[in-house]
């Protein structure tokens, strides 16, 4: 549930105050940043510099994050997209500037020097704690990005959840009817709440089940099983069984993925293309393949994807 200790979203921050009373001076520490030793994530918040300039952004993120929650003043928690790095949740979509902070005492929160700080009710189970820090557990935290950011990057966050396990689409849809629907900016939150699948595996998989929903296409069947004689062949991605057609999502992870001793990505795309073959071959269907580049153009993608139901459905008129 938690990222690993040796994870580097989890490099060890130090603050100003503490430096000093080891003995360091503030001319010490400038001295540090300029010849790139040290690194500041945030004002008053130091690490080693080689390791930062390593990261990249979505751990810089993660790291920042944990420096506004050490530094703050009130009894706060990571809360929103920056509970999803100690959560090892994806942040695809999502801003990564503040870091959001929530207070336990229920005062109303504020923005400030790149920190968003939320009110809320807690209840049992909302709140989570690992090396040392505390954030939102991750039912809470499916619900609060819905609040921060789009209806797909809220989707794709709940939708890794559920597909790994971490609570069921009854248990999210009850924590939301109990209390979230009275909170602000939650109006995304029920659309996500009604498209969450936990059939759903991936980043890719979830952006493109909310391209389908977005573009009016008939909500597809995830991971539908294709059956020969009763043995199963194959999982597709999604399918569209009343237009015979099923939809691959083709990202970078899958190839390398299925590579087995002494394969490269070739003979790796050549399996997929017999496993394809055979799949058309026991359903009479055919098949879309979408990438990430598909996806940043989706007026493209429909226009594809529709031209390929209207030719299906020629090609299966009565002569």
């Amino acid at each position: 549930m938690y990222v690993k200790p040796d994870d580097p979203r989890l490099l060890p921050i130090s603050l100003r105050s503490e430096l000093l009373a080891a003995g360091e001076s503030d001319r010490s520490l400038a001295r540090a940043i300029r010849t790139g030793s040290l690194e500041r994530p945030r004002r008053g918040a130091y690490v080693d510099g080689e390791l930062w300039r390593s990261m990249t952004d979505e751990e810089r993120y993660a790291v920042r994050c944990r420096a506004a929650y050490r530094q703050a003043e009130a009894e706060v928690f990571l809360s929103h997209a920056s509970s999803l790095p100690l959560l090892d949740g994806p942040l695809w979509g999502l801003e990564l500037g503040d870091a959001h902070l929530t207070r336990f005492d229920g005062k109303a929160g504020r923005r400030q020097a790149r920190i968003r700080q939320h009110c809320g009710a807690v209840s049992d189970g909302d709140v989570v704690s690992a090396h040392g820090t505390r954030f939102s557990s991750p039912m809470r935290s499916a619900l609060e990005v819905t609040m921060v950011g789009s209806v797909e990057s809220g989707l794709v966050v709940a939708n890794h959840f559920l597909h790994r396990g971490d609570f069921t689409l009854a248990q999210l849809q009850e924590r939301y009817d109990g209390a979230m629907t009275r909170w602000p900016f939650s109006l995304k939150t029920d659309l996500v709440v009604r498209l969450a699948d936990p059939r759903i595996e991936s980043v890719g998989e979830s952006r493109t089940f909310h391209f389908l929903w977005a573009w009016h296409f008939p909500r597809p069947d995830p991971q539908f099983k294709v059956y020969d004689n009763g043995l199963l062949v194959a999982r597709l991605d999604f399918a569209l069984p009343e237009h015979h057609v099923w939809i691959e999502f083709d990202g970078k992870v899958k190839y390398q993925g299925s590579l087995r001793d002494g394969d490269d990505v070739t003979a790796v795309v050549l399996r997929e293309k017999r496993r394809e073959e055979r799949i058309a071959e026991i359903t009479g269907w055919r098949c879309l393949r979408i990438t990430w580049a598909d996806l940043a153009n989706p007026a493209r993608l429909a226009a594809r994807l529709r031209n390929l139901i209207d030719s299906v459905a020629r090609s299966r008129r009565p002569r």
